[in-house]
């Protein structure tokens, strides 16, 4: 959600992503680094009068947001239309985007040898799994598009490529926690679906990635694949800006103007930031946790 790249997390992934994803020959824009140590073990639709799509599933420590639905079969979402698009590849005039609300823009980035802070306590590691867990099994868009869905595997490695699953890490550039959310955007995204997150809650923190994701996810997915919102790695081809997954996490850390633009085609300005995580979507050692 921030202009950063770690040093760990470039050492982790280099080597792996060398073997699995091939450049496209673009020259990536300079990225700030946040220097994390990590321990000698494993690290730690527009609204009306309210929200048409607020998330759902909300657990306990939520619970004045909402409670989760009846288990009755009529507060399931219907499963969306399978996508009759004959072609996967991204629309090359795109289409105008659907939402007229779109967050801030990223910071711009700060000095190479400013060393981020901490404050609060530290989540143990079963309790940041069991938040991404949580904010991948929520449905962000339940009436207009209840078919997204954010894997697993891309809020681990996203988690772990910003912050190293640490919750109580401040970034120089203000990214907070485990997904380096912004405060400016935290607090669009609390506005934009009626939420009420804490930036500083391990948890909220992991759901307000989560709604980030799903937000780019829609936007990105309307105006370049004709509302077909699969995440899915087998529909990327060896051209970075192929595919909606390389989008949302190019866009995760360069906002969405960088990289769906109007009347332009597709673009990955930080081709070496979607490598390093779709290089840990598979190989990240947090995922056995």
């Amino acid at each position: 959600m921030r202009r950063g790249l770690g040093r760990w997390a470039v050492a982790v992934v280099a080597l792996l992503a060398a073997g699995t994803l091939t450049a496209c020959g673009e020259e990536e824009r300079p990225v700030r680094e946040v220097a994390v140590e990590l321990p000698t073990a494993a690290p730690a639709e527009q609204p009306q009068e309210g929200p048409a799509d607020a998330p759902s599933e909300e657990p306990p420590a939520v619970a004045a947001m909402g409670g989760r639905p009846s288990p009755s079969a009529s507060a399931k979402p219907k499963p969306g239309a399978k996508p009759t698009r004959k072609t996967t590849a991204p629309l090359a005039r795109p289409k105008p985007p659907t939402e007229t609300q779109v967050p801030p823009a990223p910071p711009k980035p700060v000095d190479d040898g400013c060393k981020p802070s901490y404050r609060g306590t530290k989540a143990t590691q079963s309790q940041v799994k069991a938040a991404l867990s949580d904010a991948a099994a929520r449905t962000y868009w339940p009436t207009s598009a209840p078919d997204i869905r954010i894997p697993s595997a891309l809020l681990k490695a996203t988690a772990w490529q910003e912050s190293g699953w640490q919750s109580n890490i401040v970034a120089c550039d203000g990214g907070v926690g485990l997904m380096q959310v912004m405060p400016a955007t935290a607090e669009w995204m609390n506005q934009r679906f009626g939420q009420s997150y804490d930036i500083d809650a391990y948890r909220d923190n992991a759901y307000l990635g989560g709604t980030y994701l799903a937000w780019l996810t829609k936007y990105i997915g309307d105006m370049y694949f004709e509302s077909d919102y699969r995440l899915d790695a087998s529909l990327c081809t060896a051209e970075l800006n192929s595919c909606l997954l390389n989008a949302v996490i190019a866009a995760y850390n360069y906002g969405h103007g960088a990289v769906a633009r109007e009347d332009q085609p597709l673009a990955v300005p930080n081709p070496q930031y979607v490598r390093n995580v779709r290089a840990l979507m598979t190989e990240c050692e947090c995922l056995s946790f």
